[in-house]
């Protein structure tokens, strides 16, 4: 007669040993591209310091509003994807213009700082801030919200950040020169 204990051991060694394994084996992908058009090559060229050449806001039903002849602009975008825009508006007329058509100032200062997502195909640039779901009822609104992704293009040296309405129209419009790094004495 066989022992019920040892039955049941080798039953549980079996089970054991026969353990299913993963549902889906990993794929195994190539190297990261890293050629023209990839993202790797995106990240790298907007990586440095890019001042602002022109800037300008075209609120629905009113003129548009020209930044530059009344302030001044940097933007900083690093190997990690941080990203800080800072415009400074010095002209008390034009942010006066700004805050009617929804733009928010911190004492004469359009500042943004956080992530940036790119999405090569949209060719868009959206702004992630840390601590903040733009996707959410109070998330900035207005001309500039974060909830709109800034389209790309590229011109030499000139990088061109269009915010567009929901109609597909532009909104705003930013024009930055990147600047050139210093070049290191030996």
């Amino acid at each position: 007669m066989t022992n019920p204990l040892r039955v049941i051991c080798v039953v549980a060694v079996l089970a054991a040993a026969c353990a299913p394994g993963p549902l889906s084996k990993p794929i195994k992908q190539g190297p990261v591209d890293t050629g023209t058009g990839s993202l790797a090559e995106a990240r790298k060229y907007l990586e440095g310091r890019w001042k602002l050449t022109s800037y300008e806001i075209r609120p629905a039903g009113q003129p548009p509003i020209e930044l530059i002849k009344g302030g001044s602009g940097t933007l900083s975008y690093d190997a990690f994807g941080n990203m800080d825009m800072q415009i400074r508006v010095t002209d008390a007329k034009i942010a006066d213009d700004l805050r009617r058509a929804g733009v928010p100032l911190n004492e004469g200062v359009l500042s943004t700082t956080g992530r940036v997502a790119i999405d090569m195909q949209a060719r868009t640039l959206t702004f992630i801030l840390e601590g903040q779901n733009p996707l959410t009822t109070n998330a900035p609104a207005g001309p500039l919200a974060l909830t709109r992704p800034r389209y790309w293009e590229v011109t030499g040296n000139v990088l061109t950040l269009t915010t567009r309405n929901d109609a597909g129209q532009p909104v705003s419009v930013g024009r930055w020169e990147k600047e050139q790094a210093a070049a290191a004495t030996p």
